[in-house]
């Protein structure tokens, strides 16, 4: 069977939905992803040479990249984190720019890349949750990571929505296209960094300003 991407009359219409400000969208996270892991890569370095540095974003006890550089997490696989990202980013970007460009992907390359990403996006969290609860402290640009990966996590699942690329039955792709006319999408996502800022708050209050 042929696949064909959402039709004409079910397909949300404007510039929200369009191939130019999704891969736009992913293309600009990519690239703030690139850099913080570009900064972390030194930071892991430098941390690596001398673990008792201080680094620039050592502010506090709560904002301290150092705290979480010299965390065995942040090597989990034997090398610093961030040159995954090193890795990765520049996929990411290349994906995006070609997509601005009016490249259509095969289904099943957005579908895999859809899955890679979901893994890195559940790496990310999982970061992110031991960075809050086990470790204690906050690095500014693994948070940066977090919130840019969940921005291109985000839009190329919009994307994907919108072209059927993702192997649903069809029920669900119906409802997950209705989410996306109604708003609803957009909405969920800017609820979810809302909690993440009000969970980081929640958890440290004011010493994050000490």
């Amino acid at each position: 069977m042929t696949h064909s991407p959402t039709t004409l009359d079910e397909r949300p219409t404007g510039f929200f939905h369009s191939r130019q400000w999704l891969f736009g969208e992913m293309l600009v996270g990519a690239l703030i992803s690139l850099v913080a892991a570009f900064v972390l890569s030194i930071d892991a370095v430098e941390l690596a040479a001398n673990p008792d540095a201080v680094l620039a974003c050592d502010i506090n006890s709560v904002i301290s990249c150092g705290a979480v550089g010299v965390a065995w997490q942040s090597s989990l696989f034997g090398f610093p984190n961030s040159f995954l990202g090193l890795i990765a980013e520049p996929v990411v970007i290349t994906i995006a720019v070609a997509g601005i460009a009016g490249v259509r992907f095969p289904r099943w390359f957005m579908t895999a890349a859809q899955t890679v990403y979901l893994l890195g996006l559940i790496f990310a969290y999982w970061l992110f949750y031991q960075s809050m609860f086990v470790i204690g402290a906050l690095c500014p640009w693994c948070l940066t990571v977090t919130a840019s990966t969940t921005l291109v996590f985000v839009s190329m699942l919009h994307w994907n929505i919108l072209e059927n690329n993702l192997y649903w039955p069809a029920k669900l792709q119906t409802w997950a296209t209705g989410l996306v006319r109604s708003g609803a999408f957009g909405i969920l996502t800017a609820l979810w960094f809302v909690l993440l800022a009000a969970a980081i708050l929640a958890k440290y209050g004011t010493a994050i300003f000490g």
